[in-house]
């Protein structure tokens, strides 16, 4: 008799384990899990780590100058130019060239292991580039370029070529990256200042109405306490990125459209979490003053209120610091602040830039997670 109950939970435990292993083949082939691409795509993935590993935060001011030489396209359609004997200078292989030839250019007494520019500055006056190069230790290079029909020479101005060296000089300085990561990152910070303050206003009143023990009397009250309940509900239910996208289409791209859609989840996730400190307070002091003819708008001052403030700015401030992490997000399509600006980067392929940014996210909010901490800790 004993062993058909253990036979039981044997086969029960068997079809169980089965049961998650399907579910768990669905999911699998469900999202498309790529093993082998995985391996085959790690070198990609190393230089994007590297990249973001490496962020884009000091600079140095540059000194540009241009060194260049006369070269007429085709031969005898103007002077060519003569190369300075000493100091940077251009060393064509020839003096001149037909259109289509290819040449050998050679560059002299360069800065040492730096990035040259080469470009053809056309008869016309507009530039074209050729070549980027670097020079080796002696501050050489050597580059092969094309005559192509585009520097035929025009009113007997021929084309000339340019070398553009930029040489860093002064001291380190934040750079731009780092500025605007900086504004953005403020912009952020005070998006979810704004929204968390804006929804603590709302939600703290309408948490009252939200509450049983407080409005749950009668057919009105009852009422109330079930339409204030499915309001939070129904927003709650709403991911912050749908609301942010749907401001940021009315509204247009920027912190309003963030700062709209934080408030609006905000205002649905402190009114239930304020409702339910309410419904959980001590009735000793309710039921005292009630019996001493206390009205209702007495009870809350009196009974209700001493004992939710310390609950109510836990949750205030831990919700600031959860705006700030979501703020960073929601930019991301449109909402503004640094989730926007770190969108544009990584779509213009600026992987260190991006990098600057993530680090500012991960900086700001390890910081507000100690703050907050700290806080409370003194506060409540």
């Amino acid at each position: 008799m004993q062993a058909m109950p253990a036979l039981q939970r044997i086969t029960r435990s068997a079809l169980l384990i089965a049961l998650v292993i399907v579910v768990l083949g669905f999911s699998w082939r469900a999202t498309g899990i790529d093993l082998p691409r995985l391996l085959r795509d790690l070198p990609k993935g190393a230089t994007l780590v590297r990249a973001f590993l490496t962020p884009d935060l000091f600079t140095r001011e540059v000194e540009t100058s241009v060194i260049g030489v006369d070269f007429p396209v085709p031969c005898g359609s103007a002077p060519q130019g003569v190369p300075p004997t000493n100091g940077p200078r251009l060393l064509p292989s020839v003096g001149c060239a037909a259109p289509g030839e290819t040449f050998t250019l050679m560059g002299k007494e360069f800065p040492a292991s730096s990035e040259i520019l080469v470009r053809w500055l056309l008869p016309d006056g507009r530039t074209l580039n050729a070549v980027r190069v670097r020079t080796d230790a002696q501050g050489a290079f050597t580059a092969t370029l094309q005559a192509r029909p585009i520097l035929t020479t025009q009113d007997g101005k021929s084309a000339r070529l340019e070398a553009e060296i930029q040489r860093p000089v002064g001291g380190l300085k934040p750079s731009q990256a780092l500025r605007d990561v900086a504004r953005e990152m403020f912009v952020t910070i005070f998006m979810a200042l704004l929204s968390t303050t804006i929804a603590t206003l709302i939600a703290a009143p309408l948490s009252f109405l939200a509450a049983s023990n407080i409005t749950r009397r009668g057919c009105l009250g009852s009422g109330v306490y079930y339409l204030s309940r499915s309001f939070f509900n129904i927003i709650r239910a709403y991911d912050p990125l749908v609301m942010a996208t749907i401001f940021a289409f009315w509204l247009g791209y920027g912190p309003f459209a963030g700062v709209l859609a934080l408030t609006v989840v905000t205002i649905a996730s402190l009114g239930k979490l304020f409702s339910e400190v309410v419904e959980n307070i001590d009735p000793g002091p309710l039921e005292a003053l009630q019996a001493c003819g206390a009205n209702r708008l007495q009870t809350v001052r009196y009974a209700v209120v001493p004992q939710i403030v310390p609950d109510f700015i836990s949750f205030i401030i831990y919700h600031w610091d959860i705006n700030v992490r979501i703020s960073t997000i929601i930019g991301y399509v449109g909402g503004g602040g640094i989730g926007f600006y770190l969108s544009q980067r990584i779509n213009g392929f600026e992987y260190n830039q991006a990098g600057t940014a993530l680090w500012a996210i991960v900086i700001v909010v390890w910081l507000m997670d100690f703050l907050s901490a700290e806080v409370r800790k003194r506060v409540v």
